[in-house]
């Protein structure tokens, strides 16, 4: 199981909220190269790079952000947060972005989602399942859809979606452990997904039980900056499943 450290970028800093509410904002680093450096540094090797001022503004914003760590890390980048056009994705995979996340795209244009599915391949898009009662939300977690979440992600594996990153809002940022039978009835009805857990990770313990299940990756925010999981438990982890 992949460990994927989180970035959340407001105003180029490293910050921190709860729920998705941008007035929980917490900054934890005013350089967000330092944090990823560190992470770098205990054998991390993947990042979750999330742009809070792009999802805002429906467009990419933090692109330099992305292109600083890229270009001076090895660190492999799944980058979202706004990307609404093409131009969006090009930007973001020309300033080095490996994956690209849709979330609010995939529900409300399912077709320029799918249309990047063919163009760029499933391989470089991650559908951003996050959800409220096993509801879709949408723009920044301001809104709640109709889409019910599993039918959602079974229509788009359908399409060829193999990756796909699942957040329960109302575990994230709140560090009281994730939603396991979320995730086990994701994994139960949706066969084959490459499901990365998001939101409440809370403790290192958590992070075994989410590999026994079959969670493919699991994203690990809060709780690293709270200094509640350690750099060092996580490089040990990486070493020992290798």
């Amino acid at each position: 199981m992949r460990i994927i450290p989180a970035i959340d970028i407001i105003d180029g800093q490293c910050v921190r909220l709860s729920k998705g509410d941008y007035n929980t904002k917490k900054v934890y680093n005013e350089n967000p190269l330092e944090i990823a450096k560190q992470f770098e540094a205990h054998g991390i090797t993947h990042l979750h790079l999330v742009d809070l001022d792009g999802a805002k503004a429906s467009h990419i914003v933090n692109h330099k952000v992305l292109e600083e760590i890229a270009t001076k890390t090895t660190l492999k980048i799944d980058f979202g947060g706004g990307l609404k056009t093409d131009e969006d994705l090009k930007i973001a995979f020309e300033s080095g972005a490996n994956q690209i996340t849709g979330g609010s795209i995939a529900v409300k244009n399912p077709a320029v989602f799918k249309s990047w599915i063919s163009k760029f391949g499933a391989d470089k898009i991650i559908l951003g399942a996050d959800a409220n009662n096993e509801k879709i939300a949408v723009s920044g977690w301001l809104e709640e859809s109709d889409e019910e979440l599993i039918p959602f992600i079974q229509g788009y594996q359908k399409e060829g979606i193999q990756y796909v990153i699942c957040t329960d809002i109302a575990k994230d940022g709140m560090l009281q452990g994730p939603s396991f039978d979320l995730y086990e009835k994701i994994l139960k009805q949706c066969p084959n997904v490459k499901l990365i857990a998001s939101g409440g990770i809370s403790t290192f313990d958590e992070l075994p039980k989410l590999k026994e299940f079959g969670c493919e990756g699991t994203i690990v925010g809060k709780a690293i900056y709270e200094n509640r999981i350690s750099l060092k438990q996580l490089e040990d982890f990486i070493i020992g499943t290798k």
